[in-house]
């Protein structure tokens, strides 16, 4: 896959490094002295390319006409929105993703710049926050398809309801798939017959709503939550 990254910042230089490291090809296109300097330390000199991206000969030179995807990350929500703008207007890319700098301008950066995905990191710490706040332990390790499924995981405590149920008969929703159980430091894969015991460790592939019901069958059941909320106050009262 060929990337053109239009800066070379901390976010860019990152995910640079992270897709080279990957054998894609990478231009990154940067025009700051500063970071230039900092950039050909940690970039091959092959993938830099030096000058303004909003300059149309930097980005033919950088090779636009064959690249698959451009990643506008600049530090101007104006540039990011103008460069995904050319790339599909004038050069045809497939595939475009912006940076928004500014959370209020996040309601520009869709179809008509031609836009396809937009990275609002105000937006995904908010949902991060919000995701970990309402399904309580489990972690979500990896977005899938633009965010709408994860790859969650979560370890089954002791009293949870699942424990000594098959998952053949733990009635998961269709977006739920068990893929892999952790038992004693080996690895399982997970069959209908399997039975989840406590102390495993599930991996999942699920939405939201499927990460919802795994949080509610790996929790505590209630009856015994009540006990020990009831011995607790019997403790406390003497």
């Amino acid at each position: 896959m060929y990337v053109i990254i239009t800066s070379g910042g901390r976010t860019g230089a990152t995910l640079a490094s992270m897709l080279i490291s990957m054998d894609h090809e990478v231009k990154v296109i940067e025009w700051r002295k500063e970071v230039l300097s900092r950039i050909h330390h940690e970039l091959p000199t092959e993938a830099i390319v030096e000058g303004d991206p909003l300059d149309l000969s930097i980005l033919e030179l950088a090779g636009i006409r064959h690249a698959d995807v451009i990643a506008a990350t600049t530090v101007s929500d104006e540039a990011n929105l103008t460069l995904c703008y050319i790339a599909r207007e004038l050069y045809g890319i497939n595939r475009t993703i912006a940076r928004v700098n500014d959370p209020r301008n996040a309601w520009l950066f869709d179809d008509k710049y031609h836009v396809d995905v937009a990275v609002n990191q105000a937006e995904l710490l908010a949902s991060l926050i919000q995701e970990e706040m309402s399904l309580g332990d489990m972690i979500t390790l990896l977005k899938l398809r633009r965010g709408r499924y994860s790859l969650v995981e979560e370890k089954i405590p002791a009293g949870a309801r699942a424990i000594g149920t098959a998952i053949k008969d733990l009635d998961l929703p269709d977006h739920c798939v068990i893929a892999a159980i952790i038992r004693k430091g080996e690895v399982m894969i997970p069959r209908g017959v399997t039975t989840l015991e406590e102390g495993d460790e599930v991996l999942a592939v699920t939405d939201r709503d499927g990460a919802a019901s795994l949080a509610g069958l790996f929790s505590a059941k209630q009856s015994e939550q009540n006990g020990k909320a009831r011995n607790g106050e019997k403790s406390l009262h003497g």
